[in-house]
């Protein structure tokens, strides 16, 4: 599975696998440091940080996005007690990856929209076997033209970024998704049980 060669994504993605940092991120005791790139869901002034690493390609995050995460929008986020830091990752395949995470950011106002609607499609796409024009119908759901959503995916910079925040990841530990910390702390799970207790240990400080 591929997308079509006309986009610059195939050639020009980092490969992932080679981890750059030594190893993985150790429980910290402060929130995380801002990184270039990272999308944020919630309220600024939400006390509890919850950072979530994940790729556009990968089905345990499309699982865990569409069934877990509205969850815990409803009991965290929404309510202003957590704030989503999202951090993009690309796992196999890299291309799709990238490529959603870019079709995401050229749409104003409207990344984990569309984020959301990859996740949701994400198995679809894979059984058809027809990556490009799976986000391109993605791309059209929010009102880019065909040919809006092939110069996006040609885009230099865009490509640039993205392998960009991909290394970033990798530098910083970060070997799979999904991966949470919550207040700078990785946490062993990712259901909505384990992330609750975190942020419940989170808010008490």
């Amino acid at each position: 599975m591929t997308l079509d060669r006309r986009a610059l994504i195939v050639s020009g993605l980092a490969v992932p696998g080679l981890v750059l940092g030594a190893a993985p991120a150790a429980a910290r005791a402060a929130s995380l440091p801002p990184v270039p790139g990272e999308m944020v869901m919630g309220s600024p002034s939400a006390p509890v940080q919850f950072v979530v690493y994940a790729s556009a390609s990968c089905p345990h995050c499309a699982h865990w996005w569409t069934d877990i995460l509205p969850q815990v929008r409803k009991g965290f986020i929404d309510t202003g007690k957590v704030r989503m830091v999202f951090r993009e990752f690309l796992t196999p395949p890299p291309e799709f990856a990238a490529a959603g995470f870019i079709l995401a950011r050229r749409i104003p106002g409207k990344y984990f929209d569309v984020l959301t609607t990859v996740f949701e499609k994400q198995a679809a796409i894979y059984e058809s076997e027809k990556l490009w024009e799976g986000l391109e119908a993605i791309g059209q759901q929010y009102g880019l033209t065909a040919q809006q959503f092939a110069e996006a995916l040609r885009d230099p910079k865009a490509l640039d970024a993205v392998n960009a925040r991909f290394a970033r990841a990798q530098t910083d530990g970060i070997e799979g998704t999904p991966t949470f910390f919550v207040a700078g702390a990785q946490v062993d799970g990712t259901d909505f049980a384990a992330l609750s207790r975190a942020f419940a240990v989170a808010a008490k400080g």
